[in-house]
């Protein structure tokens, strides 16, 4: 296996890692955020997101010698911050991570549950996302109405980075906002001893509580979403590249991984999508059987990022909350656009799509669950009246 490692696919597999967390961690600090995790569990959730997804990467890529790239659940992490604190707290999160961890598994080990998980019809699936990202993706203007000097900057650096090169706009913007928070944000008294006690790892195990609105409002959705949005796309990239693994192992894996996770705070991990490109595609390395050694390496990086996640979140405390949605709502503008083309493709589904995505995006909450459970469940009933009447 060493004779396969070559300089070419370090350097990818460390871009991809790059590219990974820069451009999402602050999707997932947000999401955790808003599920209630105070700064201690999210910078956990963080390093245990990055430290599971990365042991997940390396551990799968070996095992089936091609580029499995790993990556927490970006849209997951965005139900997180649109769904709010619901009865029970961070640690009824936690029980609905673990919720979504274990039915990951079953999607894996069980084919009729998986067969039927990837018969929820794509149009519902993404307008559900869809709804579930716009409001983060307003984030940057908002920014900008709360102070045009810290939010215009970050915008224009992602427009500049995007022309350059597509992975290099979310890069360019999280450098702006860290230009922006040293420059013009006054820092607090003792903020050098935050952030060297944060240097040292800190795992918080948060003991979960179990609760039907949590379970539905934030388990069931995080589920469908990590599953439609990542994990089969994932599966897609990889064939796309002439791999052919075996779905059920795969997402077994992520789903127990992502359950190693939970009690650290960890929301989901998957089989990452857009950089899955990156380390299956040619500039891996020429030979697609040796392609597995960025994945690898990719994962790695992941863990050492994952150690330094506590510096991460103690430096990003420091800056105004919505400067830290912004580069968060940039993140997710592609997806966005992605998931609403998506949804309203067929026109006959259209209707129940937009009933899904307006659900959704109205952040309505009834019996404590979430908007993302009803938007699905409106969409399907009118579904299942449109196809009624034809």
């Amino acid at each position: 296996m060493l004779r396969d490692l070559s300089p070419q696919a370090v350097f990818m597999g460390l871009l991809t890692a790059f590219v990974g967390f820069a451009s999402s961690f602050a999707v997932v600090l947000q999401g955790l955020k808003g599920v209630g995790a105070s700064d201690a569990q999210a910078a956990s959730g963080l390093m245990a997101a990055a430290i599971t997804m990365g042991f997940c990467g390396v551990f799968l890529s070996l095992r089936t010698r091609m580029p499995v790239s790993i990556a927490w659940s970006t849209p997951g992490a965005a139900l997180l911050a649109t769904s709010g604190t619901v009865d029970g707290g961070f640690a009824a999160a936690v029980g609905a991570f673990i919720l979504c961890g274990l039915l990951i598994v079953i999607s894996g080990l069980w084919r009729p549950f998986g067969r039927a998980v990837a018969a929820i019809p794509a149009s519902l699936a993404n307008a559900m996302l869809a709804g579930i990202l716009l409001g983060l993706c307003l984030a940057p203007f908002r920014a900008i109405a709360f102070d045009p000097l810290l939010g215009l900057p970050i915008i224009v650096a992602w427009v500049i980075g995007g022309r350059i090169n597509r992975f290099a706009a979310i890069p360019a913007a999280l450098a702006a906002f860290i230009l922006v928070v040293a420059i013009g944000v006054p820092f607090p008294d003792g903020w050098q001893d935050r952030l060297a006690d944060a240097a040292v790892p800190q795992p918080v195990f948060v003991t979960p509580v179990f609760s039907v609105e949590a379970l539905l409002g934030l388990g069931l959705p995080l589920f469908i979403v990590t599953m439609a949005s990542q994990n089969i796309p994932g599966l897609a990239v990889l064939t796309a590249h002439d791999y052919r693994p075996k779905a059920g192992p795969l997402f077994a894996g992520t789903g127990v991984f992502s359950l190693l996770g939970a009690p650290f705070g960890s929301h989901a991990v998957n089989l990452a999508a857009i950089t899955a490109a990156m380390v299956a595609g040619a500039d891996a390395h020429p030979d697609p059987s040796r392609r597995y050694w960025a994945a690898v390496i990719c994962g790695f990086a992941y863990v050492v990022l994952g150690l330094f996640a506590g510096v991460t979140t103690a430096f990003v405390s420091l800056a105004p909350a919505v400067l830290i949605e912004a580069v968060a709502g940039l993140a997710l503008i592609a997806a966005f656009t992605g998931s609403a083309l998506a949804a309203f493709r067929d026109e006959d589904a259209r209707p129940a799509a937009a009933v899904t995505f307006l659900a959704t995006a109205s952040g309505m909450s009834l019996f404590g669950v979430s908007g993302a459970f009803w938007g699905l469940l409106a969409g399907a009933a009118m579904l299942t009246l449109i196809r009624i009447r034809t």
